[in-house]
């Protein structure tokens, strides 16, 4: 181990040391180190180059923020991770990482040319380049331009690693382990309320971690911060999760958790998860997410061993590592002397606190002075210099108004900068909660929220432990009151009392003050996307004054780390160049996650067989067994068909058609969408969704309803029927079920939110049997319980309650086959039982099951559309011939104004039609394209397609559907389709080929 350790510091469990390697070099660390701490120990700085200049990067931060030091990460066995942050990742025995963006290698990189052509690659250089020779474009530019997009190398393994997911509901979440969090969460705990506290660390205790010597009601902070972890274990109402960051907040409380389940470990459970997904709903948030130090903007600001002093000083106190040999620090806060301070008393050399404010507090100067540290107020820092880590820094006196004196150089081995502090209001602006803008901090405050939501501590611009104990559980009490249950809502929160109290005044500026020519200094407000005060200038001037414009010109802030580090910064110049305050020139938009998440993480359990789970019925082992042959529909397995020894499909589809037309079939339909619809506005609410009319339909009777989209083009249909005044039964196409439903809920909650309806997704809760063939009524009369049958009580299109084979039913008196049918809804636990029934007393009527394409077959016959496949988004009612469906004297429905624009009724649409080859024995194929001329020049011009193509048992014959444009007025026509063994003739006909006069329904 290197010198840089300091014996007495930190947190780091010293007797377990580990062995890791970065870049095939072997180092060591200790249990409790992150990867960033541990290469620091080992006197390591230089991690990576930097995405667009190459440039040398180091270590910035200590926390999830850093936009540096991001590596690849070899957990083992097809394990590997890019642009894993050295600062989160925790080190274990056998780790192994490497450096990013570089070749042939770190301290060689080819690409550090970039560097010093930086000057041709200002904002927006590739908006202005590449323009010419055109023909380069395709062959030189842009694989060039991909080649070097990215940072990282791409997994080439399948991630071997399984993820989870898991539903919370609580009655306050905490966001957040540091001293308002833990307070909040003390506090919400004590109430007797159920809490959740997470914080991204791999301890909870936050900034305390880093704070040894602060006492707490007595109790040094680290002795604090264990007994109050043990006394939330130890309530059975509160969940801690270490570990677990909170990527996003969402509507009505619903915030994701992401939580680091075995990144740490070098050996992994059998079937451990890497990660798990939280999904919690709670009563009440507290966001106590600290607050982020802000880098200062200067010449070399970005060379490694520049970082953050409070980074350094966590380094220090929760690592046991100093930075450097050598330190100097600048800085226009506060913050910056006490990490000084902390480092001087660990026997670091300081050699200078550069301030670049007039005057600082007495107290630091003094304790600065009895430490023999050389201090420089109004002085700022106008460069640095060292090639692969800072060597010395160049600092300048400012005097009256503002003019930069005479430089020195003063060596240096580690740079320590400080420009203030942001509050993290990251979640909160997921939720469009308001900001404000606070004059005196120079920063941005949470404001009125849109969520039961509070935030606490340094997160709301209450700096120091005191204020943000006092915060967390005033927070705290307020959250577990609203959140109203529990015995003890309602307590005082608790008092705190703190020595050891931090100063934390200071200033927020743009780039510091220099001697040299700012158009060419290299100050970086984003380290991660290279982006230099100069190009946020250099946008104003071409014209851009909107953040968000100036954001996506210059990429400042569209890194992984989001603009943690540079949004302020990147503000503060912006709003100079524009000679506008910052409020005016506005603020850019938080999207989740927070930090950088796996896909693994957001997919969960659903992976391999359970990516896209195959649905299947109740009544779908039955069919198995029953030798089924099964294709898939949309999430569904169903049956296809039936084949008996001998059959190939074609042979049972046949046998299957003619059981249903001559005696009884039986088909699972349990597949259909099926909605429940109630209130006492549910009639009204299916009369503005739908073309046809519902407010009159008396319960017990069924319609067949089509629903269209706002652009008035078909999007699905069904067979709904009505219960009750206020209940309606509604079935959609397989597929479209939560599609349908999606869209209804969307009107319902933002177009007629006033409407007293309640919609719920009853798919699964139903079994569905079709019955269909002449002798469908005698089969079940036997069964059914509480309804008349009769065709005079119970005619077609008719919906009764009753019981069947003993168990409830909703059964519907419909056909999708042109026959006398039934379809029975039973509860889904009854589904096969009553199938199974149903068939053993269907065998005297030589009951036969069939599949899905004996359905298409017969629905086909009967002129019946199916929507997906004769519909393709592009067909309004009339053109599928469906204007009977539409209600004409309905004021409105979605899709009824688009209904009557000129291009809607234009003559020459698109039109369904049948279709009849010349040569009977031909099945067209399905998406073939339809001529009017089979001798016209190629490119022909198609005036349609086929939707539908069957054999037909019943006809002996093939029958087809087709959209044509202007289909209706050509029936009786001949049309030409060329297939690929020849062009074949068909007329265009009706659509109905069986039973147009419908005797058959009512047989």
């Amino acid at each position: 181990m290197s010198n840089f350790r300091i014996a007495g510091k930190g947190r780091v469990n010293r007797s377990r040391q580990l062995r890791f390697t970065f870049d095939g070099v072997d180092y060591n660390g200790y249990e409790g180190d992150t990867l960033a701490s541990a290469l620091l120990a080992n006197g390591v700085h230089l991690v990576g180059r930097s995405f667009k200049y190459h440039r040398p990067r180091g270590i910035l931060t200590a926390g999830s923020e850093e936009p540096n030091a991001l590596v690849g990460s070899n957990r083992g066995n097809g394990r590997f991770e890019p642009n894993t942050r050295a600062t989160v990742l925790e080190v274990f025995e056998g780790l192994k990482t490497e450096s990013q963006n570089r070749w042939p290698s770190l301290t060689r990189d080819i690409g550090a040319v970039n560097d010093a052509l930086y000057m041709l690659f200002s904002a927006g250089f590739y908006y202005k380049t590449f323009m010419w020779p055109k023909s380069f474009w395709d062959k030189v530019y842009e694989p060039v331009i991909r080649n070097a997009a990215g940072l990282g190398k791409a997994p080439t393994a399948p991630d071997p690693d399984t993820y989870a997911s898991r539903f919370a509901h609580c009655d306050v979440l905490v966001v957040g382990g540091g001293a308002a969090g833990l307070a909040a969460a003390l506090e919400a705990g004590r109430s007797g309320a159920s809490v959740i506290l997470c914080d991204e660390q791999s301890e909870i205790g936050g900034s305390l971690l880093a704070e040894p010597t602060a006492e707490i009601n007595g109790q040094l902070a680290w002795d604090w911060l264990e007994d109050t972890n043990a006394a939330l274990a130890a309530m059975p109402n509160v969940t801690v999760l270490p570990r677990t960051t909170a990527i996003g907040y969402y509507h009505q409380n619903f915030v994701g958790l992401c939580q680091r389940l075995t990144d740490h470990l070098r050996i992994v459970p059998d079937g451990a998860p890497r990660e798990r997904m939280w999904k919690v709903r709670a009563k009440q948030v507290v966001l106590a997410q600290g607050a982020i130090e802000k880098p200062l903007v200067f010449a070399g600001n970005d060379r490694p061993g520049v970082m953050l002093a409070g980074a350094a000083r966590t380094y220090l106190n929760r690592y046991g590592v100093k930075v450097g040999n050598r330190v100097v620090a600048v800085t226009s806060h506060d913050s910056a002397w006490h990490a000084a301070f902390d480092l001087a008393k660990a026997g670091v050399e300081v050699a200078a606190i550069v301030d670049v404010r007039g005057t600082v507090p007495t107290q630091l100067v003094a304790a600065a002075d009895a430490l023999r540290i050389r201090t420089l107020i109004g002085w700022t820092v106008t460069g640095t210099k060292g090639r692969l880590r800072v060597s010395s820094v160049r600092v300048n006196p400012v005097g009256a108004g503002g003019k930069v004196g005479g430089a020195e150089t003063i060596a240096c081995d580690a740079l320590l900068m400080s420009g203030g502090w942001t509050p993290s209001i990251h979640l909160f602006s997921h939720t469009q909660g308001a900001l404000t803008w606070n004059e005196d901090g120079q920063m941005f405050l949470p404001g009125r929220g849109k969520e039961e939501c509070r935030l606490a501590g340094a997160g709301k611009g209450r700096f120091g432990l005191k204020a943000a104990f006092e915060d967390g559980a005033a927070a705290g009490a307020a959250a577990a009151a609203d959140a109203g249950s529990g015995a003890g809502f309602g307590a005082e929160p608790a008092a705190y009392h703190v020595e050891g109290e931090l100063s934390f005044t200071g200033v927020t500026g743009r780039e510091l003050p220099t001697d040299l020519d700012p158009g060419h200094a290299k100050a970086f407000v984003d380290f991660q996307n290279d982006v230099m005060a100069k190009d946020i200038r250099l946008a104003v001037r071409e014209g851009f004054k909107s953040i968000e414009h100036i954001k996506r010109y210059t990429t400042n802030g569209m890194a992984t780390d989001q603009g943690k580090l540079s949004n302020i910064n990147g503000l503060a110049v912006a709003s100079d160049a524009l000679k506008r305050p910052i409020p005016a020139v506005g603020l850019t938009t938080f999207r989740p996650p927070y930090t950088p998440t796996s896909f693994g993480t957001f997919a969960g359990y659903n992976k391999g067989a359970l990516f896209e789970v195959t649905r299947k019925t109740p009544i779908d082992g039955w069919a198995e067994e029953n030798g089924a042959v099964y294709e898939p529909v949309s999430l569904w397995r169903r049956a296809w068909y039936f084949p008996q020894v001998g059959e190939d499909m074609h042979a049972a589809v046949a046998r299957e058609c003619k059981a249903v037309r001559s005696s009884l079939g039986i088909f699972d339909a349990s597949t259909l969408g099926k909605i429940e619809i109630v209130g006492p506005d549910a009639a009204e609410f299916m009369n503005r969704m739908y073309t046809n009319a519902w407010t009159k339909l008396a319960p017990g009777r069924c319609r067949y309803g089509l629903l269209l989209g706002e652009d008035g083009f078909i999007r699905d249909d069904g067979v709904i029927g009505r219960l009750a005044h206020d209940r309606f039964h509604v079935t959609t196409t397989t597929g479209g079920a939560a599609r349908v439903l999606g869209m209804m809920e969307d009107y319902l909650q933002t177009e007629w939110p006033d409407l007293k309806v309640w919609l719920t997704s009853t798919t699964e809760q139903w079994s569905v049997i079709a019955l269909q063939g002449p002798n469908a009524r005698k089969l079940i009369e036997p069964f059914v319980e509480g309804i008349d049958l009769s065709e005079g009580a119970f005619p077609h299109m008719a919906v009764a309650t009753g019981k069947i084979c003993g168990v409830p039913t909703r059964l519907f008196r419909v056909s999708f086959t042109g026959e006398l049918g039934f379809e029975i809804n039973v509860p889904a636990r009854y589904g096969r039982a009553v199938w199974e029934k149903l068939f053993e007393a269907g065998q005297r009527f030589g009951i036969t099951p069939y599949g899905t394409e004996t359905m298409h077959v017969l629905r086909a016959e009967k002129g019946y559309i199916i929507v997906g496949q004769d519909t393709d988004g592009t067909l309004t009612p009339d053109d599928a011939g469906l204007s009977w469906a539409v209600g004409k004297t309905k004021p409105d429905f979605v899709g009824k104004r688009s209904l009557s624009r000129p291009d809607m009724l234009a003559a020459d649409r698109k039109q369904l039609v049948g279709l009849l080859t010349s040569d009977p024995k031909t099945v067209l194929e399905e998406g073939a394209q339809i001529v009017l001329d089979p001798n016209q020049p190629v490119p022909m011009d198609m005036v349609g397609h086929v939707t539908s193509s069957y054999w037909s048992a019943e006809l002996g014959r093939s029958v087809a559907f087709a959209v044509i444009q202007g289909g209706r007025s050509l029936q009786g026509k001949t049309v030409h389709v060329p297939m690929p063994d020849k062009v074949h003739v068909a007329t265009i006909t009706s659509m109905v080929f069986v039973d147009p006069e419908n005797k058959r329904l009512s047989a």
